[in-house]
This record gives structure tokens, C-alpha cells and sequence, in this order.
């Protein structure tokens, strides 16, 4: 029997797995410096393979659609932010301020490249459209990213005071693996096809390797003795309302901007959604390691919640037209 669109999947099964393992057998001392340098490596390796799996193709062909591409990273990079900032007198009362940190951290991040233009497809969207924003909002987020978290996390005493040199970190662990991927990709892109399925495990072990990291940090500094149940109660309302609100103004303002049904999911698949797969590395550069796991925890709800209301999202445009 075929699984409910509804339910968990096993990514995100694992990464609950993950989060309960550092949560019982946290890494420390030694063993957790080992693990804080193994995750250097995987990351490089993670967007080394995101490079190589880019098509220039693709990208060219929607690199015309300026004004879409416009209103993409602006609801990613100005109405994110604006929308946390705006609400936070009325949704950080449900949440202790370190969570809302990371709400604040989530707003800021790029938008996802997989599940967007995936969605995108499955709802008949612009696809060249989706590939080139959400892959040029992973690339403007290296840059992007620690600059607005100056900007909206300037007190927090976790976020680092060198910004220029925050960027230059993320460029070197990210960028750089990125690039030399897809430079590469001429040599190595069919290899990187035809092994997908296999590769799919090295993508998400990745993830998986650095949020253990960032939790056993966190789970060492007495992360679960601060964070009340109500907080967790609380922080699902809060990323159910960011949630509610990016979509609904995304789809008000392609609406109103008179795109076309096509061009209107990819804005909103494409300017709804944050990526796990950026954020939790930009956290481990960009926050104290006993603060991560704390910062990326509403990240993981955030995560869950779109792809689940995304799904049905993308199932109801597909059915448009009597299709």
C-alpha cells in the first residue's frame, strides 16, 4: 500500500532518528572534535556534488525570465525576513527566544533546489524557470545569508561579529566545492546520473552527519533542560503562520503581477520554501556550536511542515484544467 502523502518520509524519519541519537549518545570531547572535521569534509563533498549535478543548460534557458527570477529572491531574501521580524511581538511568546533565533535564521536562508523545481514539475510549472531561481537563490544565499543574519541577529551574541569573514568561510566550505563540482561536470556529470539513487544517500548521510554534530553540541550545553514542551508546541504555530503567510503572498503577488499559471507555481515553489540542505552548514559557520542545534531545530519543523502542504499544493495545480 502506497504511502500517505501525508506521512513523514524517511529522510525526514531519519532525521528524527538522528536528532534522538544525539539527543541519548551526544558526541563530545575527542569524539566530538572528530566529528566537527569530518562534517568540513562531507559539506565540501555535498555541494562538490551539487555543482556537478547543475545543468548550465538548464540554467541558460531560464535565465530570460528576469522578472520572475526578481520576485523569487525577493520573497526569499526581503519578504522572509520582513514577515519575522513583522510577527515576532505576536509568535515569539510561544517560543523561548533562542528558538525564535532560529526562526529568524530560517527566514534568511535560500530557498531548497530539489523539492522546489520537483514540486514544480509535478504541479506543470515553468521548469527552466525553477532550476535557474532556485539554484542561483543557493548561490546568492552564500553571500546573502550571513549579511542578513548581521542584519537581524545583530545582538545575539552567537552569530559572529566578523561578517566578512563569516562569508569568506561559507564561500571556502560551499562555493568553492560548488564550483569546482560543475567545472567538472563535463568529466564527471554522467557519472553523477547514472549513479543518482546511489549518490541520493551521500547527499542526505551529509545532512545527516551535520545535524548530529550540531545537536550533540547542543544536547552537551543543556539544550532539552531549556527548551519547555510549550515552546515545541509553540513552534510548530509559528512555522505553520510563516508558512501560511510566504504562500499566500506569493501567490497574491503573481497573481497581481499577471504571470501566467505556469510561471505563478514556480514563484510560489520556488519562493516559499527554505533549504535544510544549506542552512544547517551555513549554521555550523555561522553560530557557536553549542547554539546550532538550537538555531536549526525549527529549521528541521519548518522543513517537514512544506514539503507536507506542499505536496497537496502541488497535486491541486496539476488537477487544474480538468487534468
Amino acid at each position: 500500500m502506497a504511502r500517505s502523502r501525508l506521512l513523514p518520509d524517511n529522510f525526514t524519519l531519519a532525521l528524527v532518528a538522528t536528532v534522538a541519537l544525539a539527543s541519548v549518545l551526544p558526541a563530545s570531547g575527542a569524539v566530538g572534535a572528530f566529528f566537527e572535521k569530518a562534517t568540513v569534509a562531507v559539506v565540501a563533498l555535498l555541494f562538490f556534488m551539487h555543482g556537478a549535478k547543475l545543468s548550465r543548460e538548464a540554467v541558460l534557458a531560464g535565465l530570460g525570465h528576469w522578472r520572475l527570477h526578481v520576485l523569487v529572491v525577493a520573497s526569499t531574501f526581503a519578504l522572509f525576513p520582513l514577515l519575522g521580524w513583522g510577527l515576532r511581538p505576536v509568535l515569539q511568546p510561544l517560543v523561548t527566544p533562542e528558538l525564535y533565533m532560529g526562526v529568524l535564521f530560517l527566514c534568511v536562508l535560500p530557498a531548497t533546489v530539489q523539492s522546489a523545481i520537483a514540486f514544480t514539475a509535478v504541479a506543470r510549472g515553468n521548469m527552466a524557470a525553477a532550476i535557474c531561481s532556485a539554484s542561483a537563490s543557493t548561490l546568492l544565499g552564500i553571500v546573502i545569508t550571513p549579511l542578513l543574519v548581521g542584519l537581524v541577529l545583530p545582538h545575539t551574541g552567537t552569530a559572529q561579529q566578523d561578517i566578512l569573514g563569516s562569508i569568506g568561510r561559507i564561500m571556502l566550505q560551499l562555493l568553492l566545492p560548488f564550483v569546482a563540482g560543475h567545472l567538472l561536470r563535463p568529466w564527471i556529470g554522467g557519472f553523477i546520473a547514472r549513479h543518482a539513487a546511489a549518490l541520493k544517500f551521500v547527499d542526505q548521510g551529509s545532512v545527516l552527519l551535520v545535524v548530529y554534530t550540531a545537536f550533540s553540541a547542543a544536547v552537551v550545553a543543556g539544550l532539552w533542560r531549556q527548551l519547555p514542551l510549550p515552546a515545541l508546541a509553540g513552534l510548530l504555530v509559528v512555522c505553520a503562520v510563516i508558512l501560511g503567510a510566504a504562500l499566500t503572498a506569493t501567490t497574491w503577488l503573481a497573481r497581481r503581477l499577471g504571470f501566467s499559471k505556469e510561471d505563478e507555481i514556480t514563484i510560489v515553489f520556488c519562493g516559499s520554501k527554505k533549504s535544510l540542505v544549506s542552512g544547517v552548514p551555513m549554521a555550523k559557520v555561522l553560530f557557536a556550536s553549542q547554539a546550532a542545534g538550537a538555531i536549526v531545530l525549527p529549521l528541521m519543523v519548518f522543513h517537514q511542515m512544506q514539503l507536507m502542504v506542499c505536496a497537496v499544493l502541488a497535486q491541486r495545480y496539476a488537477r487544474r484544467d480538468g487534468v
